[in-house]
């Protein structure tokens, strides 16, 4: 199974990281490839609301020519996605949200029985990290629901490790609680 793991953190060895990297290990000693993107390290436009990749059913239809559209390309191949980020200001980082707006891209006939996505299907999670408790992040968890609904596919899960300081700070528990993630999205396939 090929998975990819979109990482929006700007910090390399931040919080995240260190969640999502006993995520991939875990998920790479049950023999699976994974690949991590560091969207934060990419050039990701946000999306210029022209419309007009949302003819175009059968291709990503982006105007734009930047990394995007390679991004795009690697979730279309993958069996499993998933986004990775800090919680800012009760949201997705600004990397990772631009991403999440231009896979409408990946939409056709929105808010219509023709609806149709190039990401039908896919299983996609959300790991995510902050310093406040899960009851004060809801909003992230909320949006990113109505994200994966417009790209119809299905949400195999969602982690949320709260509380982080810095990762030095963190515990060997609590960076675990990546790899228990892993397996957790494992069994559901």
């Amino acid at each position: 199974m090929k998975i990819i793991t979109l990482l929006g953190s700007a910090k390399k060895k931040g919080n995240t990281a260190s969640v999502l990297g006993a995520f991939e290990d875990e998920i790479k000693s049950k023999g699976h490839s994974i690949e991590r993107i560091n969207v934060a390290q990419k050039n990701v436009g946000g999306c210029l609301g022209c419309d007009k990749c949302s003819v175009t059913a059968d291709e990503i239809a982006c105007i734009q020519k930047d990394d995007a559209i390679e991004i795009l390309e690697k979730m279309i191949e993958a069996d499993v996605i998933l986004f990775a980020s800090p919680v800012y200001f009760w949201g997705v980082t600004a990397q990772i949200k631009a991403l999440i707006d231009r896979c409408y891209s990946l939409i056709t006939q929105y808010g219509t029985p023709e609806h149709t996505s190039l990401l039908k299907g896919t299983p996609i999670a959300l790991l995510a990290t902050g310093a406040d408790i899960y009851e004060e992040n809801l909003e992230v968890f909320s949006a990113f629901n109505k994200f994966v609904d417009s790209v119809l596919a299905p949400k195999i899960g969602e982690l949320y490790v709260g509380e982080c300081g810095s990762p030095a700070d963190m515990s060997e528990e609590t960076k675990a609680r990546g790899a228990e993630f892993a397996n957790s999205l494992l069994e559901q396939l």
